[in-house]
């Protein structure tokens, strides 16, 4: 008896276990990491949580507040960012703590206010709730979908590969 493709899958098979698939998997669990990475800057614009590009570029692996620890062995990866105003603006947040009231002062300008710490006027601002936009949970259940398709396909070329 004779089977096509033998030594193939034979030689496919060595390759895999010398960690091919360990270095090709590896790859594309980086390349997860990149997509969900832009998945997330889009939903901070399509939900207008950032005013600032910091937020929105700590979501760029290499950039200084951004969290990418990798692990090859593993295969684990872990993609975020370091800023810790990322999850008030994700959760939403009180103005304030407690009851207090703050006094800022300064003046207004029209319907402008201007800050001036020397000023014997002001403003007094009270406890407020600033709902979150859930930018990040939107991104997850986005690349849940992105992510089984993506490893269907990936395997699917692994196998037609042995």
């Amino acid at each position: 008896m004779k089977i096509a493709g033998l030594k193939q899958l034979n030689a496919s098979l060595k390759e895999a276990a010398s960690g091919g698939f360990s270095r090709e998997a590896s790859r594309w669990l980086e390349e997860c990491g990149q997509d969900f990475l832009e998945i997330v800057q889009s939903e901070l614009i399509s939900t207008q949580t950032i005013d600032t590009e910091k937020l929105l570029s700590s979501f760029q692996k290499g950039s200084e507040d951004n969290l990418w620890m990798a692990q090859s062995g593993g295969l684990s990866l872990e993609v975020g960012t370091q800023l810790e105003y990322a999850s008030f603006l994700n959760d939403g947040h009180w103005t304030l703590k407690g009851d207090d009231v703050r006094w800022v002062p300064g003046h207004f300008q029209g319907s402008r206010f201007i800050y001036d710490p020397a000023s014997s006027t002001g403003m007094a601002l009270k406890k407020k709730w600033i709902p979150g936009t859930g930018y990040w949970e939107h991104a997850l259940l986005l690349y849940e979908k992105l992510f089984a398709t993506s490893m269907e396909h990936k395997l699917r070329q692994w196998l037609k590969k042995m």
